[in-house]
């Protein structure tokens, strides 16, 4: 018997704003912000300044109960209830009999109950402590103290195994959540029950030898038939198994099977798959595919790949932060149009960032269908961890093997990394300046566990120490190092660095760069009142995190383009000027092929509205940036980038091709020069064929050639020999100075809407050159193209490709087209 206890709950406490008692339902899955917000108790929390009038919720110890019963045939003799993820201290009793405690949020935890459950009525209740106030004793009875992330406004977290960010981040509110966040389930069994399981691929020539791996808890002495499948190989043992818990391993030879491929390089050919142990049955969908980190020695330092099925791929993406502040409205349908969106955006990696959560198992199977691989840290951010506490480290080794034990079925998963930035935190603070041997120490401690879990229970996918990070066993300054390793480049954003700093260095893999902007109008309308409307308002600091992130934004602006005359306009040119930092810096490092190999931007996705790096704001809309990502991240690329000392000659500029299929292609390119009337001065052609994952350089232009040259504009037509089927086109343009510089015209654009069956499309002229054209920024439609250019003899034709189902984005009632 297997009976789910999700759905309704009762939730108790008090409101600490009157002392009075509350009782209301609650969702499980779901968090007690979620069920106070929907039965009026509090206010939106992401409205204007409300986070700060909920903070006696999280203050606050609550309790969830749920009544239920069960029928006295389907109890067996043995019964264990199972809690998937609670967040995270808190007392579980059932009937009143305490069963045990929960101390992580990322741990799953299984309780006995064969004493406790009775046929019949039950009652199930999980008591939860104030997880600020753990936090704090905890600290406080540590040996030494532990340092923790400056972004978070409650103290502390580092001591918790909850998600980090939960505590606020410099793009996060700050409500510290609680709540049952996975499934609560009653399992009961006559003689034995698959406890966990887990998957390993090796690679013989074209066949895979797949080990499975079952822990089988036998509470009567058995004699049972196993069997297993899958992609047409079968095997059958006969187990005979003492009362106790078994590790059972089965390796099965699977001849040449269809394999799995991130998108854009083959197909997500995934295989069913089927264990049984006598009745008890697992059964999956299983991708068959090797993922490895390949570092090689050369002359700059030592490259860095990541290869899949032995193929070196190009990871074109961003980092994945958690889909809502709110656990509870985290569900299916909004994660997948967030990943739809990273699809669609040519993007085929995320890095599932440290400071968030482990993503449900529903999170990674979309990832398998869509073909998106997953970069997976752990989840240690920007902080110190009581790593000296062997109590402590064990729950850890328990979470880390838990965890990749629960991944290791997914195809996307392509790596394993240690933490985000806790090598960089050796430095941040004056207590582990002063002794850093002692913080090394425990880091050490902290990485060296999560290694030997990620190597013994999936040493199929690589494990990475940090990000970033030069490699195994170097402590030092991964930042900076664009030699070897992955590095997280900040320069441009955190030292107000012009976009050009982005060519100064020459990275192996970025994983992490990003440059803020303000949401859309209609996104802001949604959190705020037409007041607060002014970027230094009391409001907008709310909602913005990072210290000072307004006035750099409106900062750097001004670098590129004249002072806006109005917010909306300011929100706008912010959303510009995102998209013109980030398309430089990923241009640019795509163009470095083979030298760099990927390319991560922070970030993909918002948890609440505010002013962020993410290029999708909250709702799902896509930013200027997000339509920008499509244009550089597709898969052929015909970039212009500066020369450079290292990689050319300095002033010069240099056209280059970048085809990351898997194929040759042939290409033509047509590029004109234009003044800042959009008046051609020069044209020229160029024909070449690519070869596959290969950057072709078309043409060196020297600075002589630039006179009285405003930018130039190019666009070209790809294709790939018949069989293959690839064709792709596309345009870009360089500009030689800040668009402030020129005296650009103002257009008049016309737009007519056509209706063709379900689709609808936009058609776009203009009298004079328009740049950063855009349509509906903000609403809940996506378009096929935005923020691109319009010269007056060319008509564009916009295509409504989607519309977002969540309930989040703004619905807007009429066209609107902004442009510089």
């Amino acid at each position: 018997m297997q009976l789910s206890l999700n759905g309704h709950w009762q939730l108790s406490g008090k409101d600490q704003r009157s002392g009075g008692d509350l009782e209301l339902p609650m969702e499980v899955p779901g968090d007690v912000h979620s069920a106070l917000l929907a039965a009026g108790i509090i206010d939106d929390p992401y409205y204007r300044d409300n986070e700060y009038a909920v903070d006696w919720v999280h203050q606050s110890p609550w309790q969830i109960e749920k009544s239920f019963s069960v029928p006295a045939e389907d109890l067996a003799q043995y019964s264990v209830l199972r809690l998937d993820q609670v967040d995270c201290i808190a007392s579980v009793y059932l009937n009143d009999s305490l069963l045990g405690s929960t101390s992580s949020q990322f741990i799953r935890y299984d309780f006995d109950v064969t004493a406790q459950i009775k046929p019949g009525a039950n009652v199930l209740r999980i008591c939860f402590d104030v997880t600020a106030d753990v936090a704090a004793e905890q600290a406080r009875n540590f040996p030494f103290t532990l340092p923790h992330s400056e972004n978070c406004r409650v103290d502390h977290n580092n001591m918790v195994r909850k998600t980090p960010c939960h505590a606020g981040w410099d793009w996060n509110i700050c409500l510290m959540p609680v709540g049952v966040y996975g499934s609560v389930t009653l399992m009961s069994v006559q003689t034995h029950w698959i406890e966990d399981y887990k998957f390993q691929q090796r690679f013989i020539d074209r066949d895979v030898e797949l080990t499975v791996t079952a822990t089988v808890k036998v509470h009567q002495q058995i004699s049972e038939t196993c069997r297993l499948s899958v992609a047409g190989s079968e095997l059958e043992t006969i187990e005979a198994l003492p009362v106790g818990r078994h590790e059972l391993e089965w390796v099965l030879r699977v001849s040449s099977p269809e394999l799995w491929w991130p998108v854009g390089s083959g197909a997500q050919t995934r295989h069913a798959f089927k264990l049984s142990v006598g009745n008890q049955l697992i059964e999956c969908q299983l991708g068959f595919r090797s993922s490895r980190i390949v570092q090689t020695p050369d002359e700059a330092g030592s490259g860095f790949h990541i290869a899949v099925n032995g193929q070196a791929i190009f990871m074109r993406g961003a980092n994945w932060i958690p889909a809502d502040a709110l656990p509870q409205r985290i569900q299916p349908d909004v994660v997948r149009e967030l990943l739809q969106s990273a699809v669609d955006a040519n993007m085929n990696m995320l890095r599932v960032w440290g400071g968030g959560q482990y993503e449900p198992d529903w999170f990674y199977e979309l990832c398998d269908e869509f073909g998106i691989l997953i970069w997976q840290d752990f989840m240690f951010s920007c902080s110190h961890y009581p790593a000296a506490d062997p109590h402590w480290l064990e729950s850890v080794r328990t979470e880390a093997t838990q965890q990749v034990r629960r991944l290791s079925r997914f195809a996307c998963v392509a790596l394993w990394c240690g933490d985000n930035e806790l090598v960089g935190a050796l430095k941040w603070w004056e207590e582990t300046c002063n002794n850093r041997d002692r913080y090394l120490a425990n880091y050490a401690r902290l990485n060296h566990t999560l290694e030997m879990a990620a190597q013994s229970e999936a040493g199929d996918v690589d494990f990475w120490p940090s990000s970033p990070s030069v490699g195994h066993m170097d402590f030092g300054d991964g930042w900076k190092n664009d030699a070897a390793g992955d590095m997280h480049f900040w320069d441009v954003w955190h030292e107000a660095k012009p976009f050009s700093a982005y060519q100064d260095i020459h990275p192996r893999f970025c994983s992490e760069f990003g440059f803020q902007s303000f949401p859309s109008m209609p996104v802001m309308e949604s959190f705020t009142e037409s007041a607060d409307r002014n970027v230094s308002s009391a409001i907008m600091d709310v909602h913005q995190r990072n210290v000072g992130g307004n006035a750099r934004i409106v900062e750097t602006l001004v670098r590129y383009f004249e002072f806006p005359d109005s917010f909306d306009r300011m929100l706008f040119l912010s959303q510009c000027q995102q998209a013109m930092a980030i398309k430089t810096a990923v241009e640019y490092w795509r163009c470095l092929k083979p030298h760099c190999m990927g390319t991560l931007f922070w970030q993909l996705n918002d948890t609440w509205p505010v002013a962020s790096w993410a290029s999708l704001e909250y709702g799902g809309g896509w930013k200027l940036l997000h339509y920008a990502a499509r244009r550089f991240f597709s898969p052929v690329l015909v970039a212009m980038i500066p020369g450079h000392t290292r990689f050319g000659t300095q002033g010069t500029k240099r056209l280059r091709v970048v085809n990351d299929h898997t194929v040759n292609i042939d290409i033509e390119v047509t590029l004109h020069a234009h003044d800042e009337s959009g008046n051609v001065l020069d044209r020229r052609a160029y024909t070449a064929s690519i070869a596959a994952n290969e950057v072709h350089e078309l043409a060196i232009f020297e600075p002589a050639a630039d006179a009285g040259i405003a930018f130039y504009r190019w666009s070209w037509k790809a294709q790939s020999p018949a069989s293959e089927g690839i064709e792709t086109e596309g345009q870009n343009e360089f500009w030689l100075a800040p668009y402030k510089q020129f005296q650009l015209a103002k257009p008049s654009i016309s737009a007519t809407t056509q209706s063709r069956g379900e689709k609808r499309f936009i058609h776009l002229t203009t009298d004079k050159p328009a740049f950063f054209v855009a349509i509906d920024l903000g609403g809940n439609k996506i378009y096929s193209e935005n923020g691109f250019t319009l010269m007056p003899d060319e008509e564009r034709v916009i295509e409504v490709q989607r519309t977002l189902s969540n309930r989040h984005a703004p619905v807007l009632n009429k066209l609107t087209i902004d442009h510089l």
